[in-house]
């Protein structure tokens, strides 16, 4: 470790070791600068750098952080179902969270892990003060962003869930993969902004999570499943989408008298977690925090 110290003056050199992120698209990302912040912070030599890979060439690119001896990587849309089957191992998380969202080198070994379940639950308790036991929980959308978000819920107490997914089908999987994984039974709803049980669950739930690229950068938030007028005073509304800042489910929330959060916390403690299993060493949540709201803008 001595060999790999960084110091403010050094650069970039044969000793450098890369993490990087992999998804499509990845232009959006904050990770690369808070990372390498906290990689800087902690005294390494040692850069994260983005990888935008198109769908076609996933596994290619998986291949490529054992042959490029890329230390360790986070996987995010579209990828983080798909990478499991490229892994040689896969920590209880990936099996328990439904996807791989970090990867390790381990000489040569890549090893899946999953960080965003924790790391939302960390937002969620640290920096909004919610328990999740707290009431029931609405979900929207079905993926594996979803299915962490919907399984750590589960495990940290909450004791009423519905998914709510434009396909049907797959918030049925959804549901039956969390019933099979836990125990715990979950509402199917549809999507559909006029269905009675769908508007009446969501009056009732305490917390609305937007798991989709609805209202990302690049992506029109259109046709939410919800009435005009929810999520609404008492509820908390809180989107996975952190770029842009204000995303248009929080605008819409607030507007309704909302408790309303992006997902820069989440996208915090899931990156400290990822660090912590890279490193070995305790993440520096502050600086972390600081580079993230500096690339957001407040």
């Amino acid at each position: 470790m001595e060999n790999n110290k960084y110091s403010a003056e050094q650069v970039i050199d044969g000793r450098t070791v890369v993490y990087g992120i992999i998804g499509h698209p990845v232009a959006h990302s904050y990770s690369p600068a808070m990372q390498t912040a906290a990689l800087r912070e902690l005294g390494l030599n040692g850069v994260y750098v983005p990888f935008d890979t198109a769908s076609v060439y996933i596994a290619e690119a998986v291949a490529g952080l054992r042959a490029l001896g890329i230390a360790g990587a986070n996987v995010t849309v579209p990828f983080k179902e798909i990478v499991r089957l490229y892994m040689d191992e896969l920590d209880d998380s990936a099996n328990l969270y439904g996807g791989v969202n970090t990867v390790v080198n381990r000489q040569g070994r890549l090893i899946g892990y999953n960080t965003d379940g924790p790391g939302f639950i960390k937002a969620l308790q640290e920096d909004q003060g919610y328990d999740p036991a707290r009431g029931p929980a609405m979900i929207l959308g079905a993926g594996g962003a979803a299915r962490a978000v919907a399984t750590a819920l589960v495990k940290a107490g909450c004791p009423e869930l519905a998914v709510v997914n434009r396909h049907p089908n797959r918030a049925i999987a959804l549901a039956q993969t969390l019933h099979a994984q836990t125990g715990f039974t979950a509402w199917v709803l549809p999507w559909d902004a006029s269905d009675q049980e769908a508007a009446d669950f969501a009056r009732q739930a305490k917390l609305v999570v937007n798991c989709t690229p609805l209202g990302m950068s690049g992506h029109e938030a259109r046709d939410w499943p919800l009435p005009e007028s929810l999520p609404g005073k008492g509820q908390l509304a809180y989107d996975l989408v952190y770029n842009p800042t204000e995303t248009p489910f929080m605008v819409r929330a607030a507007g309704n008298g909302a408790a309303a959060a992006n997902g820069l916390g989440m996208l915090l403690h899931q990156g400290a977690l990822a660090l912590e299993a890279w490193t070995g060493l305790p993440a520096p949540l502050a600086v972390m925090r600081q580079v993230l709201h500096q690339q957001a803008g407040d």
